[in-house]
């Protein structure tokens, strides 16, 4: 069962990654970050092949080894959370209009001062 669930996040992060390189507000790389941690779980073999990747494997295993995140990749995800924090404070009623600002630091912060590659 363990297995069976471990599989369907890994697929559901796959669809959610795919999705998010054509949106700009929805992240790609955390989801296979996921999916593969859910994959060398369940599935070695689709595990190998998110790491295989010609585009997004080198990014999840410079994260796996180093835990670093790419310039081009910190810029992106700052963008997009300033973004959406504009998008919140302009269209959000009352203070909903401050957790997308919120989360936007928090989780800015933290990517900023991952190690860069």
């Amino acid at each position: 069962m363990k297995k069976q669930v471990l599989l369907a996040i890994g697929v559901l992060s796959v669809a959610a990654g795919v999705v998010g390189a054509f949106l700009p507000l929805l992240p790609t790389v955390p989801f296979l970050l996921l999916a593969a941690w859910c994959f060398a779980r369940a599935n070695p073999a689709w595990e190998r092949r998110l790491l295989e990747h010609p585009r997004y494997g080198p990014q999840l295993r410079a994260w796996r080894a180093r835990g670093v995140i790419s310039r081009p990749a910190k810029w992106a995800a700052a963008l997009s959370l300033l973004f959406s924090a504009g998008v919140g404070l302009l269209l959000l009623p009352g203070a909903w209009r401050w957790v997308p600002a919120g989360v936007a630091v928090a989780v800015g912060s933290w990517i900023l001062t991952r190690p860069s590659t």
